[in-house]
């Protein structure tokens, strides 16, 4: 399994991914959840997955190297779609293609069709744009009132975003929150794990701001898991005892 967590706010994108795929505790290896098309000047789209790896894997060759579509024509990729929502419908149908040739197969062995993604980006003359996309193909996308999407193993990571993040949250605070955000699911999952990615994208900029991969010696991310475990223990200790003891 994995953890992605994108958030979508006023001066840009924050989005972060594991890197841990877990087939057994005596498979355990690293993969790159996060995939980038970045054209400068012309457009910047990021996908990160979770789920099975060989369905993502399949998804995103066949949007970056060319599938045949319904709506946009023999060889669709993202480097060419002209909109993000349009973006967003074509790795839906690509989800449905896969699951259509590879789905029953599946089923047969026991092996459930299992995907997700979020897709995140902007087109020179569009509006940048945040989607969620499920195994079914359908999607949904951030709001103002919804301003951050997770796939994966998100319920440990999500308390800290659901009482912080706005869409007028900074960037710089955007990353502290999705650090800590992740920070908390490594702790609590050992099915997501070490290193991390962290791309952040600044709104109308058409190029790729920051790109960085986080290890354990990383020193801002140690100092993001030690200072939060103190401050929470602090916060803790701070409250008021019970008036029945």
């Amino acid at each position: 399994m994995t953890y992605c967590v994108g958030l979508h706010l006023d001066e840009g994108l924050v989005l972060l991914s594991d890197t841990r795929t877990n087939a057994g505790v005596d498979h355990i290896s690293t993969f790159s959840k996060m995939h980038v098309i970045a054209e400068p000047g012309e457009r910047v789209i990021v996908m990160m997955s979770a789920g099975n790896l060989a369905l993502t894997q399949t998804v995103v060759n066949l949007v970056s190297e060319g599938f045949d579509s319904e709506t946009l024509g023999k060889g669709a990729t993202l480097s060419e779609v002209p909109t993000m929502f349009k973006a967003a419908q074509l790795t839906g149908e690509v989800i449905r293609s896969v699951y259509h040739r590879d789905g029953e197969a599946m089923k047969a062995q026991s092996v459930p069709f299992d995907l997700s993604i979020l897709l995140a980006g902007q087109i020179a003359g569009r509006r940048m744009r945040l989607f969620q996309l499920y195994s079914a193909g359908n999607f949904i996308e951030a709001t103002a009132d919804t301003p951050f999407l997770q796939v994966g193993e998100h319920k440990y990571g999500k308390p800290i975003l659901d009482r912080s993040v706005t869409a007028e949250t900074s960037l710089s605070d955007g990353v502290k929150l999705a650090l800590i955000s992740m920070d908390s699911t490594l702790r609590s999952n050992l099915t997501v794990g070490l290193p991390v990615d962290l791309l952040v994208y600044r709104r109308d900029s058409l190029e790729v701001g920051l790109q960085q991969r986080l290890t354990e010696e990383n020193e801002y991310f140690r100092l993001i898991r030690e200072n939060w475990s103190e401050a929470l223990k602090s916060a803790y200790k701070s409250i008021p005892a019970p008036p029945w003891f």
